[in-house]
C-alpha cells in the first residue's frame, strides 16, 4: 500500500455486518434526539430562572452546554453512515472531528473537577462560599477550562497531522480517534503514542484527584454534621455529580490508559458508545429528575408558555 500525508479513510463503524445497521440506526438517533432535547431543556431552565444563576447551576449549564456539543460533533456523521453504508471521510473531516472530539472530552474532565471543587467550597466553607465563588471567577474557571481544552486538543490534532497513513484505509470505529488513527499509520509512532498518553493521564489524574480530594474533605464536614436531615440535605446536590463521574471516568479510562499500539477491541467500541453517546445523553437527566429546583424551573416554563398559547 502506498502512503500519503492527507489520505481518505472510511469509518467501518460499529458492525460488519449490514443487518445490524437499522437497529443500530434507531439506537443512536432516538440517543441523538433524547440527548439533544435533555441538554437543551436544562439550558432553557437555568437560563430563564434568576433562582438557579448560582455557582452550581452555571458550571451544570457548562456542563449541557459541552454535552449538546459532544452529541453533534460524533452522532449525525455515525448516523449518515449507518443510513447511506458509506462511511468515507477525508483526512481533514476526520482531523476537524477529533479536534472537536478531543475539546468536549477534555472539557468535560475540567468541569467534573471544577464542579467538584464548588460542591467542597459550599459544603465545607457556607459562610466564605459567596466570596470564593463570585460569578467573575465562576467565568474564569469555565474560560480556562475552555482554553486549556482547546490547546490541548489543537496539540493533539497537529500530531496526529504529522503522520503518514496507508491509503484507503478502514477505521475499525464510528468516529475518528486518536488510537485507531495510530494503529493505521505507517510512520514511526512511538512518541505520538507516549505524548497521547501523558497528556489526557496527567489531565485525567489530576482531575480525579482533584474530585477525591473534595470529596474527602466533603464526607468528612458531612460526618460532623449532628442532624441526619442535615448530613442529607448537604450530600443531596453531591449524588447527581457523583454519579456523572462514575459514568465518565469509567469507559474513559478504560479506553485512554492503555497503550494506543494495543489491538482495537469491540470492548474499546462499547465504552467509547457509553461515553460518546450515553453518558452525554444521561447527564441532564441525572441532574434533573431528583433536582427539586430544575423540576420547578421547567415547570414553570412550561406554565408560561401554556398560557401564552
Amino acid at each position: 500500500m502506498n502512503c500519503s500525508q492527507a489520505p481518505d479513510f472510511i469509518l467501518l463503524g460499529l458492525s460488519g455486518e449490514p443487518e445490524k445497521w437499522q437497529l443500530f440506526f434507531s439506537i443512536f438517533l432516538g440517543l441523538f434526539f433524547l440527548g439533544l432535547l435533555g441538554n437543551l431543556l436544562l439550558l432553557i431552565a437555568i437560563g430563564a430562572d434568576v433562582h438557579l444563576h448560582t455557582p452550581m447551576y452555571f458550571f451544570l449549564s457548562q456542563l449541557s452546554l459541552v454535552d449538546f456539543c459532544f452529541l453533534t460533533t460524533i452522532v449525525p456523521k455515525t448516523v449518515l453512515a449507518l443510513w447511506t453504508g458509506d462511511g468515507s471521510i477525508s483526512f481533514s473531516g476526520c482531523l476537524t472531528q477529533f479536534y472537536f472530539f478531543a475539546v468536549f472530552v477534555d472539557m468535560d474532565n475540567l468541569l467534573l473537577a471544577v464542579m467538584a471543587f464548588d460542591r467542597y467550597a459550599a459544603i465545607c466553607h457556607p459562610l466564605l462560599y459567596p466570596l470564593l465563588m463570585t460569578p467573575c471567577r465562576c467565568e474564569v474557571l469555565a474560560s480556562v477550562s475552555w482554553g486549556v481544552a482547546h490547546c490541548v486538543s489543537l496539540f493533539y490534532t497537529l500530531l496526529l497531522s504529522q503522520l503518514y497513513f496507508h491509503t484507503n484505509q478502514g477505521i475499525p470505529h464510528f468516529f475518528c480517534d486518536s488510537k485507531p488513527l495510530l494503529l493505521l499509520s505507517c510512520s514511526d509512532t512511538h512518541l505520538n503514542e507516549v505524548l497521547m498518553m501523558a497528556l489526557p493521564g496527567v489531565l485525567g489524574v489530576s482531575s480525579v484527584f482533584c474530585i477525591v480530594s473534595s470529596y474527602g474533605f466533603i464526607f468528612y464536614a458531612v460526618a460532623r454534621v449532628p442532624s441526619v436531615e442535615g448530613k442529607r440535605k448537604a450530600l443531596a446536590t453531591c449524588s447527581f455529580h457523583l454519579c456523572v463521574v462514575f459514568l465518565f471516568y469509567s469507559t474513559a479510562f478504560a479506553t485512554y490508559l492503555k497503550p494506543p499500539s494495543t489491538s482495537h477491541s469491540s470492548g474499546d467500541v462499547v465504552a467509547a458508545v457509553m461515553y460518546t453517546l450515553v453518558t452525554p445523553t444521561l447527564n441532564p437527566f441525572i441532574y434533573s429528575l431528583r433536582n427539586k429546583d430544575v423540576k420547578s424551573s421547567l415547570r414553570r416554563i412550561l406554565k408560561i408558555e401554556k398560557d401564552q398559547k
